[in-house]
Order: structure tokens, then C-alpha cells, then sequence
């Protein structure tokens, strides 16, 4: 199965709330973002956001140039769905991020959690990297969240890989500085936990 089928069959057949990841708010992605200190009209790119509630939470908070990027038509059409009117508020975008062609220096913020480590083929990593590099706004950030290294070997059925706050920042290289790694214990909608790291990088300017 190719991985949009995949995704498509996931939002199609399970509640939003029942999905490992769900989420009712992304609070550490929250803080993070807030810790830019971006204006309110910055532009927010949120990768995979697919149904997360991170989005409603940012509209609330008066962000007002944000786009949602996912694989999945059915994951964002559930977003739309639950943020009604408020969805017009929002540019959404259906594609691979690895392939998925963006405008250049558009994003003062790229946010990702839980789609980097689903990328298990280095030829993806790296084309996940040379898009942020096209993508975000000299001297942008970036938030990126994966399993850290005592997280999940799967997710969803798909192999996924675990990172260190450093392996995972040595992915993307010297045009990101480092600015801060935090981890978090995630509780799923079953009960377990699941250990994520956060890796806040800069872009650097040159």
C-alpha cells in the first residue's frame, strides 16, 4: 500500500481522537511556536497537520497566515469539517512533503511533528531537508518532533525511526542552528506513553 493509501485509510475509518497521536492540544508545539516570538501575521507552515487541532488553536491565538500541509485529503477535510467557518482562515495544501512543490522563502515558521520520522530512506530525509531549506524565510525556524530515542519502533503499522535531539538536529546540518531540544511523554488516547523529542532550529541566513 503507497503511503497516501495508507493515510487515507486511517482518516477515513478512525475517530480523530482515537489515532495514537491524537492530541486534544498541542501544547509543547504551542509553546515552542510562541518562543519565536514571530508577529502574528507570520506565516506558519504546519506539516502533516492533517487533523491535529494545532491550527484551531493557532487561530485563536490571532495568527492569521497559516497553511496546513498533509498527505491526506480525508485528514484535512476532518480539520475543515471541525473548524467550520474558520476554515477559510486557512491555505491547505495536499501532498508528499518530500515531493510537493513549495514557494520559495515563503514560511517564517515550518512546525512538524510526527511526519520526519516516518521518512526511513535517507534519499527522503534529504529531500524533506532541501524543501525546508527552499521554503523557509532566512533566518525562519523550525520546529520538527519525532520519536525519541526510547519511542515507538512503529507507528500506525509503519517502521519509523528514533532519534537523539542531536542525531536528529545532524539531519538537517550547518544551515540550522540548534536553538533548544525539549522532550515530551506523550499519553495516547489508550493510555500508553510514547517518548517524542522537539529539535527548535534556526535557519541561518547566508
Amino acid at each position: 500500500m503507497q503511503q497516501k493509501d495508507h493515510w487515507e485509510q486511517v482518516y477515513s475509518t478512525k475517530p480523530t481522537t482515537g489515532v495514537s497521536w491524537f492530541q486534544e492540544h498541542a501544547t509543547q508545539s504551542l509553546k515552542l511556536i510562541a518562543d519565536t516570538r514571530i508577529p502574528a501575521s507570520a506565516s506558519i507552515l504546519d506539516v502533516g497537520g492533517g487533523a491535529s487541532t494545532l491550527v484551531d488553536d493557532l487561530v485563536a491565538q490571532g495568527y492569521s497566515d497559516l497553511s496546513v500541509l498533509d498527505i491526506s485529503l480525508a485528514a484535512l477535510k476532518t480539520a475543515q469539517t471541525r473548524l467550520g467557518e474558520n476554515a477559510k482562515k486557512i491555505q491547505w495544501l495536499v501532498g508528499d512533503v518530500t515531493s510537493i512543490e513549495l514557494p520559495d522563502h515563503a514560511f517564517d515558521v515550518w512546525h512538524d511533528r510526527a511526519v520526519f520520522h516516518f521518512l526511513t530512506a535517507p534519499e527522503q530525509r534529504q529531500s524533506y531537508v532541501h524543501h525546508v531549506l527552499r521554503a523557509v524565510k532566512p533566518g525562519g525556524h523550525i520546529i520538527v518532533s519525532t520519536f525519541a530515542e526510547d519511542g515507538p519502533l512503529q507507528c500506525s503499522g509503519l517502521p519509523v525511526m528514533r532519534y537523539s535531539a542531536d542525531g536528529l538536529h545532524a539531519e538537517f546540518g550547518n544551515p540550522f542552528e540548534l536553538v533548544r531540544h525539549e522532550k515530551e511523554e506523550h499519553r495516547t488516547p489508550s493510555g500508553g506513553i510514547q517518548q517524542f523529542v522537539y529539535c527548535y532550529c534556526r535557519k541561518q541566513n547566508s
